[in-house]
């Protein structure tokens, strides 16, 4: 009798769902069956960890991919038994040292959102670290990531106050203020600028980052849509040759951050940011069509969803 022959095809998985044998969410490294997917393991995985938040889709970006932005971030004046009242305090991808937290010399608090946290609840650790920023004294940098409790960012960000976001061509917003007596702030952020690749975020559309890696450019866009709903709508879309958003630009695929869906296309090398932004419109709407679209797939549809749930990558 013949052996059966195990398929090497990769098998998608359920929306919102982790495999096993993928990467932790967490970013711990280890597989998620060994870390947050352990029967009795560490506490699970808050996929949707910044919902409710304002700006939700932006909170995504920053924590997984821009590189240099920040936002000012709206407290509500009881947050920390009324510790955060009249003080200002700021979301920033990534601080110096890849510090949690810290409380410059002006007072103001600045949270880092791309560091490693202890548990499955990104909000809970970053509230976490925001409090021991809000509690310091002026200069001082929060070194060691805390132990997160139950409070969370919904429980302490103002929920009427929109989440702005700059993205910054340059990591001189961290010495605001300081001094150079010496010039090693200026060599030093030479050096970081240096890995700095040119972005901006579109302000037709929400939570649209352009990108130029240097051998491409690309469009990275979280959607606020339930994740399973924009795989259907991308591929009608895409069978009805509507899924570009330029000539010459291609939906090469998709990657999954806290439960939300980030469409990848590729982009002519000198495309800009400002081109895109009427394109980027349309597609909005067009998206739109799609999604409130509710008949069958038809079989070359399905094929292409099917193509699309392949090429996701699952980050968090």
């Amino acid at each position: 009798m013949a052996k059966r022959q195990r398929s090497s095809r990769p098998t998608a998985q359920p929306a919102g769902e982790v495999g096993p044998r993928q990467p932790c969410p967490c970013g711990s490294g280890k597989r998620y069956k060994a870390c947050h997917g352990a029967p009795g393991g560490s506490a699970a995985f808050v996929v949707r960890a910044f919902e409710g938040l304002p700006g939700e889709c932006d909170w995504v970006a920053l924590r997984e991919f821009v590189q240099a932005g920040t936002a000012p971030l709206a407290l509500r004046a009881d947050a920390y038994d009324g510790a955060a009242a009249g003080q200002e305090a700021q979301v920033v991808t990534v601080l110096p040292g890849f510090a949690p937290a810290l409380r410059r010399d002006d007072g103001q608090v600045w949270v880092g959102l791309q560091v490693t946290h202890r548990t499955g609840d990104a909000s809970a650790d970053l509230a976490a670290a925001l409090g021991l920023g809000l509690a310091a004294e002026n200069g001082v940098t929060v070194t060691a990531a805390p132990a997160s409790g139950a409070t969370r960012l919904q429980d302490v960000v103002d929920p009427d106050a929109e989440l702005t976001v700059t993205v910054q061509d340059s990591f001189a917003f961290w010495f605001d203020g300081v001094e150079d007596a010496d010039g090693s702030i200026a060599a030093s952020l030479e050096q970081l600028d240096a890995t700095l690749e040119p972005a901006a975020r579109l302000q037709s559309v929400q939570a649209a980052y352009w990108v130029n890696t240097g051998s491409k450019e690309h469009l990275r866009w979280v959607l606020p849509h339930d994740e399973d709903a924009v795989l259907t709508a991308l591929a009608r879309l895409h069978v009805a040759g509507a899924d570009s958003l330029l000539d010459d630009s291609r939906l090469v695929g998709s990657f999954r951050a806290y439960g939300l869906l980030v469409p990848v296309w590729d982009l002519p090398l000198g495309t800009g940011p400002e081109v895109l932004e009427e394109p980027a419109a349309a597609f909005w709407a067009r998206l739109g069509d799609a999604l409130a679209d509710g008949s069958e797939l038809s079989m070359e549809e399905r094929s292409a969803r099917n193509g699309l749930a392949n090429r996701q990558l699952t980050v968090r």
